[in-house]
């Protein structure tokens, strides 16, 4: 049985997200007008001027093009937009820290997990969901938004347990704890993960090794087993 695509969220379609989802759709300039409502030289303008950002009455369009489109268009949407994010990235050439919110989602006596599908240089299997924060983004947004888009959990900041420079991966990492909400776990990020699932508060270290959990998540994982 295929597993379901991640089901991305495009909070403001901008020019490079609708070209995206015009090769996702493996549509022509010409299909994609007629899908949309616009003329072909709308489309071509999109392509053109990637950082453009589409006015609202065809964002709505777009919206209803991505929720009708079928899994593998939706997956191939999310690879493509996960190369743009890595091309951006490595054009930056390390000039701004890269920087992730990360969730620890607790519901009573256990805690939300993901486990990477491709090999990590750092070693990291087994962690909470997490997601880059672009700049001007809210940390805590983010931990939320992508808790949502990769397991399929609503949940609410709790507290924010503090912030440091992952001693593994070098990234600039926010940690934030969560009251789980409602859902149920599904890993909806195929592309990145091989499984979400609940684990035991009291067995976070079977998973993560000790010495890579950061100190307050520990404590607080121990202090909500109270």
């Amino acid at each position: 049985m295929s597993q379901p695509a991640r089901h991305t969220v495009i909070d403001q379609w901008t020019g490079r997200h609708a070209t995206a989802l015009q090769a996702a759709l493996r549509m022509s300039q010409d299909e994609m007008a007629a899908l949309i409502g616009v003329a072909k030289r709308t489309i071509a303008a999109w392509s053109e001027r990637p950082e453009i950002v589409i006015r609202p009455e065809l964002q709505r369009a777009l919206d209803t093009a991505y929720s009708r489109a079928d899994e593998a268009a939706k997956l191939r949407f999310a690879r493509q937009l996960k190369a743009d994010d890595d091309a951006e990235a490595a054009a930056a050439g390390g000039t701004v820290a890269l920087a992730v919110a990360i969730a620890v989602v607790v519901n009573e006596a256990e805690v939300l997990l993901v486990c990477r599908r491709d090999a990590d240089p750092s070693g990291i299997t087994w962690q909470f969901p997490a997601g880059i924060v672009k700049p001007g983004a809210n940390p805590a947004t983010v931990a939320v938004r992508e808790t949502l888009a990769e397991t399929g959990i609503h949940c609410v900041i709790r507290d924010e347990l503090g912030s440091r420079v992952h001693p593994l991966s070098g990234v600039n990492a926010s940690y934030f704890l969560c009251d789980y909400l409602a859902g149920d776990v599904v890993n909806r990020d195929v592309i990145e993960n091989t499984s979400a699932l609940w684990a035991p508060k009291a067995d976070v270290t079977r998973f993560i090794p000790k010495q890579r959990i950061y100190e307050p998540v520990l404590r607080a994982l121990e202090s909500s087993n109270e």
